[in-house]
């Protein structure tokens, strides 16, 4: 039905298209349900959305749009409101039509094709090798992996990338403090004392300096840096990168690729992109002011630098490359990387960064464009931190004091389903407070539980059906007279059930994956008033042993509730439960 408005819509912004350039991707068109339902059952801001493409009054294509629309039989209401939205209100019998469409094509139902295969590569973690993965880069991996397919849902072709920064003075830092640790289990006193502050103090290197022990015994002891640094550097993020794998398996995160920034420096693309950026006239030598606040001495000093053009690309200034000594900045990291990407043949690209990383956004985008002339493109998404409550308090983190809560801590705590939910549960912008009691309470008031609740009832509904009418079958379901299903509740919970493809649809576009669990909550909250509506009116009631008719009608909402509930977990990446414990 959806897709039979969609197409209407797309008729008539055709007509407007006097060139190629104003191409129409059908698929993304938005249609969607208002807040205040009093205005319609759904409205489009496609007016609005293309009419600087068309060259085209937004009101005047409405008004377009609005004709065509009430040429649709479905359709028996079309209003114009604002600037532009039109809002539409359809038949009761087309919505009851929704139900089948939804069991028919299950996962399918949600699937839009906005992108053929088109490729997309999508970093998110890529924490630095030097601890254990913290709860920050739970929020991180499980806002990736969501993210990642609500875009499969579109069509694209995903790959999934973690970044491995394995190179710089935090690693020869880590490197350091694997060495004390090794000092240690071979029997030699160390106290706090002996790390710097750029150190990793904490004891989860203890067990790496014992197995270095039982491996190499007294081998390294007592040698010259120089003699051990390097080994110790590449023990130290192997190990460190076999436990972050082993950790986001727990969370059912699995990346499909490891860049490390070691491979990236011996293919010498540092080199290659300042070549690529001088040709383009995007490189000068320079000194650049001290931005406000900012006290990196890694990307600023007062000499004569070599910078990036970036405020060429709508960037607020430009950008060091080359510090004054010759050395490269991080930045320069960042424009080898990318390029690297961009050899590999992604145009588009992903990044989920912390919310820390704020300053990085302008200039990897602006990087990205002058490095593939015009032809790639970066989104990147930041996330803010989660507060985790014990006892009501606050629980401060530190990686180099080894003061934090661990990733894995969190999943054998609480499971990975409720880690995964709460982490996805919140905007990206919004600090997430995760409350261990709460988060696994079996109450109403919890989210999660109340979603499961609902599929559990919803399981229990299929198992009274079949005590009654025997194996439920699915051409039944399909076939069966939805008039029935014409209260005011059931047919508020088809309108929200029919709306799901387009939810996915802007969670992806939008990169907004929290839409998808708050959408959930509002269809588990439609069949628990459903399911008490039944309890006083025996007449909507599920189950009636002596009416098959009707109640075949009401186990199709049932099924396609359920369908949708299943789907939505997938996404999100969580188990049903078919009963509570």
């Amino acid at each position: 039905m959806l897709s039979s408005i969609r197409h209407c819509i797309f008729n008539v912004l055709k007509q407007f298209s006097k060139s190629e350039s104003e191409q129409i991707n059908e698929g993304s068109i938005l249609i969607e349900q208002p807040r205040d339902l009093s205005f319609g059952d759904l409205y489009t801001n496609a007016a609005m959305v293309f009419s600087k493409k068309l060259s085209v009054v937004p009101r005047i294509l409405a008004e377009s749009i609005k004709e065509s629309l009430l040429l649709n039989e479905n359709i028996i209401e079309v209003s114009i409101a604002g600037p532009g939205f039109i809002n539409f209100k359809l038949k009761n019998e087309t919505w009851q039509n929704i139900v089948s469409d939804i069991i028919r094509k299950g996962k399918k139902y949600s699937y839009t094709d906005l992108a053929s295969q088109a490729l997309i590569n999508f970093e998110f973690v890529s924490a630095n090798p030097t601890g254990p993965l913290h709860t920050g880069h739970a929020r991180n991996a499980v806002f990736g992996s969501v993210a990642v397919k609500l875009l499969e849902k579109m069509g694209y072709k995903v790959t999934k990338e973690f970044y491995v920064n394995d190179q710089g003075n935090q690693i020869k830092s880590l490197a350091k403090s694997l060495y004390l640790r090794y000092r240690e289990a071979l029997g030699i006193q160390i106290s706090e004392k002996d790390f710097t502050p750029d150190m990793y103090c904490g004891d989860y290197l203890k067990d790496l300096g014992n197995e270095l022990v039982t491996l190499y015994q007294d081998q390294f002891l007592n040698k010259e840096e120089s003699e051990w640094i390097e080994f110790f550097k590449k023990f130290a993020v192997d190990k460190m990168m076999e436990n972050a794998k082993k950790d986001l398996e727990l969370l059912g995160v699995i990346m499909d690729q490891y860049t490390h920034e070691s491979d990236v420096c011996k293919q010498k693309l540092v080199e290659e992109a300042l070549d690529i950026l001088s040709k383009c006239g995007d490189i000068y030598e320079g000194i650049l002011p001290r931005p406000k606040g900012i006290n990196d001495e890694d990307d600023w000093e007062e000499r004569p630098q070599t910078l990036f053009k970036s405020t060429k690309y709508r960037d607020d200034v430009d950008r060091a490359i080359r510090k004054s000594d010759g050395t490269w900045t991080y930045f320069a990291g960042d424009l080898a990387y990318h390029l690297n990407k961009i050899k590999r043949g992604y145009n588009k690209m992903v990044a989920i960064l912390g919310a820390d990383h704020n300053g990085y956004v302008k200039r990897l985008k602006s990087a990205v464009k002058a490095l593939s002339n015009g032809k790639a493109d970066i989104e990147i998404r930041l996330y803010q931190l989660v507060n985790f409550l014990e006892n009501g308090k606050v629980i401060k983190m530190s990686k180099r004091s080894g003061n934090f809560i661990t990733l894995k801590d969190v999943v054998e705590r609480v499971g990975k389903d409720v880690t995964r939910y709460m982490m996805i549960s919140r905007h990206q912008d919004v600090m997430i407070d995760f409350d261990f009691v709460k988060a696994i309470e079996q109450s109403m008031d919890n989210p999660l539980f109340y979603i499961q609740y609902a599929y559990a009832r919803i399981c229990s509904v299929f198992r009274n059906f079949e005590s009654n009418f025997g194996e439920i079958n699915k051409e039944e379901l399909l076939n069966c007279d939805k008039m029935t299903l014409k209260d005011e509740s059931e047919i508020l919970l088809i309108k929200n059930l029919a709306i799901w493809p387009e939810v996915v649809k802007g969670a992806a576009i939008a990169i907004e994956p929290h839409r998808v669990p708050v959408y959930l909550q509002k269809i588990a909250s439609l069949f628990h008033s459903l399911w008490n509506k039944g309890k006083i009116n025996t007449e909507l009631r599920f189950i009636d042993p002596n009416n098959k008719k009707d109640t075949l009608a009401r186990i199709s909402l049932l099924q396609a509730t359920k369908e949708i509930i299943e789907d939505g977990f997938d996404i999100i990446g969580i188990t049903p439960m078919s009963a509570m414990k």
